[in-house]
């Protein structure tokens, strides 16, 4: 059976001021194109039983420049809802909410179409994706590989274990990153975390 494999896209100019994105769609910023190409030689000739997107331009970039063009736009994969949050730093949201924390209190709603999401509903989204890799990796024809956000693969991480959706808040993901899901003794383990090939 095939691993699971997490990219998160590369750097955008709000990843590195620390702005809540989600379906602003800010392109990669140099940095973040170069992560996202370096990520090709990890990926050359690797057999996949399915290769995912969101399909927001920033992962359906990083994948492409990683030598992953195949891979295919699921809209489960999408970040985080910020609602009225989007665009905005944790620092600024504690300048009136000091013990908010996104892990826990969810976001307000935002404009129309962007209600925010709490916890629980980036679950079930992440639970859905999950249902879709068992089912790829029931055909052992190689790993599968997902494209997409921190906050939201940090989730499908923490789901992934048998872990709530709040416990996404144990893993930091790094910009143009890998990270592998794995199985040690039938049961679900982190085999690596935040992978650069130049590591």
């Amino acid at each position: 059976m095939g691993d699971l494999l997490l990219v998160r896209h590369g750097e955008t100019e709000w990843s590195l001021t620390g702005q809540h994105t989600s379906w602003t769609d800010k392109p990669l910023t140099q940095h973040g194109e170069e992560q996202a190409k370096s990520l090709a030689p990890f990926f050359a000739g690797r057999p996949f039983a399915l290769a995912l997107t969101s399909p927001l331009d920033r992962a359906v970039r990083t994948a492409d420049l990683a030598g992953l063009a195949g891979a295919t736009p699921y809209d489960d994969l999408h970040e985080w809802d910020y609602g009225a949050y989007e665009g905005i730093t944790t620092r600024e949201i504690h300048r009136t909410r000091p013990t908010w924390d996104l892990w826990t209190d969810g976001v307000p709603p935002g404009p129309e179409g962007h209600p925010g999401e709490s916890p629980a509903e980036v679950g079930a989204r992440a639970d859905r994706v999950l249902s879709r890799v068992d089912a790829a990796l029931a055909a052992d024809e190689g790993d599968v590989v997902l494209v997409a956000h921190a906050h939201f693969l940090r989730v499908v991480t923490a789901r992934r274990l048998g872990l709530a959706p709040a416990e996404g808040r144990l893993f930091q993901l790094g910009t143009g990153t890998v990270s592998r899901l794995s199985t040690e003794h039938g049961r679900p383990v982190v085999a690596a975390w935040n992978v650069r090939p130049r590591d």
